[in-house]
Protein backbone atom coordinates (compact mmCIF):
# COMPACT_ATOMS: atom_id res chain seq x y z
CA UNK A 1 0.00 0.00 0.00
CA UNK A 2 2.82 2.41 0.90
CA UNK A 3 4.66 1.45 -2.29
CA UNK A 4 1.62 2.35 -4.45
CA UNK A 5 1.33 5.69 -2.67
CA UNK A 6 5.02 6.49 -3.31
CA UNK A 7 4.70 5.56 -7.00
CA UNK A 8 1.62 7.77 -7.34
CA UNK A 9 3.41 10.69 -5.64
CA UNK A 10 6.38 10.25 -7.96
CA UNK A 11 4.15 10.33 -11.06
CA UNK A 12 2.35 13.45 -9.83
CA UNK A 13 5.69 15.14 -9.08
CA UNK A 14 7.15 14.37 -12.51
CA UNK A 15 3.96 15.58 -14.23
CA UNK A 16 4.06 18.85 -12.30
CA UNK A 17 7.72 19.41 -13.19
CA UNK A 18 7.10 18.79 -16.90
CA UNK A 19 4.11 21.15 -16.92
CA UNK A 20 6.04 23.90 -15.11
CA UNK A 21 8.93 23.55 -17.55
CA UNK A 22 6.61 23.84 -20.57
CA UNK A 23 4.88 26.92 -19.12
CA UNK A 24 8.22 28.58 -18.38
CA UNK A 25 9.36 28.08 -21.98
CA UNK A 26 6.15 29.63 -23.33
CA UNK A 27 6.45 32.65 -21.05
CA UNK A 28 10.07 33.19 -22.08
CA UNK A 29 9.24 33.99 -25.74
CA UNK A 30 10.00 37.71 -26.26
CA UNK A 31 7.30 39.87 -27.85
CA UNK A 32 7.87 42.26 -30.74
CA UNK A 33 5.12 44.82 -31.42
CA UNK A 34 4.65 46.04 -34.96
CA UNK A 35 2.39 48.90 -35.98
CA UNK A 36 1.47 50.12 -39.45
CA UNK A 37 -0.71 53.20 -39.95
CA UNK A 38 -2.99 54.98 -39.50
CA UNK A 39 -0.72 57.50 -41.24
CA UNK A 40 2.29 56.60 -43.35
CA UNK A 41 4.31 55.08 -40.50
CA UNK A 42 5.56 51.59 -39.70
CA UNK A 43 7.41 50.48 -36.57
CA UNK A 44 8.67 47.34 -34.88
CA UNK A 45 9.40 47.66 -31.15
CA UNK A 46 10.51 45.56 -28.22
CA UNK A 47 9.82 46.92 -24.74
CA UNK A 48 8.94 50.31 -26.29
CA UNK A 49 12.23 50.71 -28.20
CA UNK A 50 12.64 50.41 -31.97
CA UNK A 51 14.24 47.07 -32.84
CA UNK A 52 17.79 47.42 -34.21
CA UNK A 53 19.44 44.12 -33.21
CA UNK A 54 18.06 40.84 -31.89
CA UNK A 55 19.54 37.52 -30.85
CA UNK A 56 18.64 34.54 -33.03
CA UNK A 57 15.67 32.68 -31.60
CA UNK A 58 11.91 32.54 -31.33
CA UNK A 59 9.82 35.71 -31.09
CA UNK A 60 6.12 36.48 -30.84
CA UNK A 61 5.13 39.19 -33.33
CA UNK A 62 2.01 41.17 -32.45
CA UNK A 63 1.15 43.29 -35.48
CA UNK A 64 -1.44 46.11 -35.31
CA UNK A 65 -2.58 47.19 -38.79
CA UNK A 66 -4.42 50.47 -38.32
CA UNK A 67 -5.28 51.36 -41.93
CA UNK A 68 -6.95 49.53 -44.82
CA UNK A 69 -4.41 50.99 -47.27
CA UNK A 70 -1.38 49.45 -45.53
CA UNK A 71 0.13 46.03 -44.86
CA UNK A 72 2.95 44.60 -42.72
CA UNK A 73 5.50 42.22 -44.26
CA UNK A 74 8.89 40.89 -43.20
CA UNK A 75 11.75 39.72 -45.45
CA UNK A 76 14.93 38.09 -44.21
CA UNK A 77 17.92 35.96 -45.14
CA UNK A 78 17.83 33.02 -47.56
CA UNK A 79 14.53 34.03 -49.16
CA UNK A 80 12.60 34.28 -45.88
CA UNK A 81 9.33 36.20 -46.40
CA UNK A 82 6.25 36.59 -44.21
CA UNK A 83 3.16 38.71 -44.85
CA UNK A 84 1.53 39.42 -41.49
CA UNK A 85 -1.26 41.58 -42.95
CA UNK A 86 -2.38 42.56 -46.44
CA UNK A 87 -4.43 45.40 -47.92
CA UNK A 88 -7.33 45.97 -46.95
CA UNK A 89 -7.04 44.11 -43.59
CA UNK A 90 -7.30 46.18 -40.41
CA UNK A 91 -6.81 44.62 -36.99
CA UNK A 92 -4.25 42.68 -34.99
CA UNK A 93 -2.42 39.49 -35.93
CA UNK A 94 -0.14 37.45 -33.67
CA UNK A 95 2.45 35.06 -35.11
CA UNK A 96 5.38 33.24 -33.49
CA UNK A 97 8.48 32.95 -35.68
CA UNK A 98 12.00 31.63 -35.32
CA UNK A 99 14.50 34.23 -36.57
CA UNK A 100 17.89 33.15 -37.86
CA UNK A 101 21.03 35.27 -38.12
CA UNK A 102 20.96 37.84 -40.91
CA UNK A 103 19.42 41.13 -42.03
CA UNK A 104 15.66 41.69 -41.99
CA UNK A 105 13.40 44.33 -43.50
CA UNK A 106 9.82 45.05 -42.42
CA UNK A 107 7.68 47.15 -44.73
CA UNK A 108 4.28 48.07 -46.10
CA UNK A 109 4.03 46.30 -49.48
CA UNK A 110 1.83 49.08 -50.90
CA UNK A 111 4.28 51.84 -49.89
CA UNK A 112 7.61 50.05 -49.60
CA UNK A 113 9.87 52.88 -50.87
CA UNK A 114 8.90 55.12 -47.92
CA UNK A 115 7.46 52.77 -45.27
CA UNK A 116 10.12 50.34 -44.07
CA UNK A 117 12.54 49.54 -41.29
CA UNK A 118 15.52 47.22 -40.88
CA UNK A 119 17.09 45.17 -38.12
CA UNK A 120 19.79 42.53 -37.72
CA UNK A 121 19.67 39.17 -36.00
CA UNK A 122 22.95 37.86 -34.58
Amino acid sequence: MVRKFLVLCSIVGVSAAVTASALARQAAVPTLKGTVGPGYTITLKQNGAVVKTLKAGTYKFVIADKAAVHSFSLDGPNGFAKDFTTVPFMGTKTVTLKLKAGSYKYYCAAHEPTMFGRFKVK
